[in-house]
């Protein structure tokens, strides 16, 4: 359930009054980092500094996945009936909502994010993934298989064990949500890493989770670097498995990491270039403007499924491209705590200068700027369209994680999936057309996990969403498909009696 916006002088108010958690939480407590050292966390909008967090480091690992193996073991929570974890599971969800305006605030205070995202999306969504994972849990059946009269053999499901869950900067509650909702649903234990810019409400709901009855040593939340924390949970002997959303190069990572140790099972959610394919054969271009806006710009564009590539066919593409200048007017940028405000700030200043250097190489390369293209104090910006964009620019392959829209132009079919396809990535993609034959050849065409037609989106909690080529390894999040990955199959074979 959305919760009603407030307004930008209540939003200030309660972001003047939260109190931040600053250290990380293990066992069923918050604890310091064994070292006792810790690093600053930021409002990437204003740089003002936020709070001092714990950073942990591989003692602080041995220590969570120690407290989150034993838990394990002893069953507290993975040997629960399926309908205690159920509603234990509920009574979380519950705790999230009614704190859901001190999340959403905390949530964009520590990413830049616009309150009106984490209000109206990031939470509700939040909330109904660990719904809706809790209600499958005593939904999903095992099996027998066919042996005849003389044996049963049948085929369950276990949880896997501990497992470690590796969290990107962009979407941090929602992608918490995506990975601990099945992840708990399954019985296992689990080890987070919140990315160190965005540790704020990672910390807020391990607690709450506790409070909800989830058991001590079953959710575990360790800031830090990814060298310091995220490495040793990748080579750690008693993590069975890691799921991990982030760059590919650090994904790359997690996988000599499992080899070098104990071959823990390893899902990647990794990057994306997406296309958003325009025929000629569109009639409605104010709705295809309207999605390509939202695609390309929503989350200031730091979303893996963005459509950062629009690829239109040469008769449609001077229409189009007026009509996404009249949904621009929409999308004002500035203070996150505004709920007026559809833009809000790079995540830090490091990845604010990483964007516009994109805007440099943009300007080198001498491609046509259509719109903005400007950036604005601290860490903003602006909604940004490059037209004449070919296929070997930096702009057309590369993924640039913020408010850059590349145009491509194409006159055929199989040209325009030649250049959708023409990517490391395959996480995403959308098809606009008014023939519906065209539809199904392209959405089968491209190789991508997600293709919408005539939306931009990633379906919802019930669809998988993961990547082909080096968008994605090793299973799905959301869905009854994300369950699997967080089991093991076992076959248990009884003879019948002589």
């Amino acid at each position: 359930m959305t919760a009603a916006l407030l307004n930008k002088a209540e939003y200030a108010a309660l972001a003047e009054s939260l109190a931040f958690p600053t250290q990380a939480f293990v066992d069923g407590a918050f604890r310091p980092a064994l070292s006792g050292r810790t690093f600053e966390t930021t409002d990437p909008a204003t740089g003002k500094v936020l709070a001092r967090i714990a950073a942990c480091a591989a003692e602080d690992v041995d220590l969570a996945v120690a407290a989150a193996r034993a838990a394990f073991d002893d069953g507290r929570w993975s040997r629960l009936s399926p309908n205690e974890r159920k509603h234990t599971l509920l009574r979380f969800a519950d705790l999230l909502e009614q704190h859901g305006h001190e999340l959403a605030v905390m949530e964009s205070l520590d990413s830049g994010k616009p309150i009106r995202e984490c209000q109206n999306t990031d939470l509700p969504e939040a909330i109904h993934t660990i719904r809706w994972h809790a209600e499958l849990i005593d939904k999903i059946y095992d099996h027998t298989a066919p042996v005849g009269s003389n044996a049963l053999a049948l085929v369950v499901r276990e949880a896997i064990g501990v497992v470690g869950l590796v969290l990107p900067w962009n979407f941090p509650l929602l992608m918490l949500a995506w990975k601990i909702g099945p992840a708990l649903a399954a019985g296992c234990s689990v080890v987070v890493k919140p990315a160190q810019e965005t540790t704020l409400t990672a910390l807020r709901v391990a607690e709450l989770a506790h409070r909800a009855g989830v058991p001590a040593g079953v959710f575990n939340v360790l800031p830090g670097g990814g060298k310091e924390v995220g490495e040793p949970i990748g080579r750690h002997p008693d993590v069975a498995m890691v799921s991990f959303t982030g760059s590919t190069a650090t994904g790359r990572r997690f996988l000599h990491y499992a080899a070098e140790s104990n071959l823990k099972r390893v899902v990647l959610e990794c990057g994306g270039k997406n296309p958003a394919v325009v025929l000629n054969d569109v009639q409605d271009l104010d709705s295809v403007a309207r999605h390509v806006v939202n695609g390309a710009f929503w989350n200031m564009g730091e979303n893996c499924s963005a459509s950062s590539r629009l690829i239109v066919h040469a008769e449609v593409k001077a229409a189009l491209l007026e009509r996404i200048g009249v949904h621009l007017r929409d999308w004002k940028m500035g203070d996150p705590l505004d709920p007026d405000n559809r833009l809000g700030a790079m995540v830090s200043k490091a990845h604010f200068e990483k964007v516009r250097s994109y805007l440099a190489q943009a300007a080198e390369e001498k491609l046509d700027l259509v719109f903005g293209g400007d950036t604005e104090h601290g860490a903003f910006v602006q909604p940004t369209v490059f037209d004449g964009v070919g296929s070997g620019s930096r702009l057309f392959q590369e993924e640039i994680f913020g408010p850059v829209l590349a145009v491509t132009t194409f006159t055929s079919i199989d040209e325009a999936i030649a250049l959708a396809n023409d990517s490391v990535y395959g996480l995403a993609a959308s098809v606009y057309t008014d023939d519906l034959r065209s539809a199904i050849k392209v959405a089968r065409a491209i190789r991508a996990g997600v293709v919408t037609v005539n939306c931009f989106g990633e379906g919802d909690i019930s669809t998988p969403f993961g990547g082909y080529k080096e968008s994605g390894f090793g299973g799905r999040d959301k869905s009854q498909w994300a369950h699997d990955q967080y089991t093991e199959i076992k076959t248990v074979w009884i003879d019948a009696p002589a």
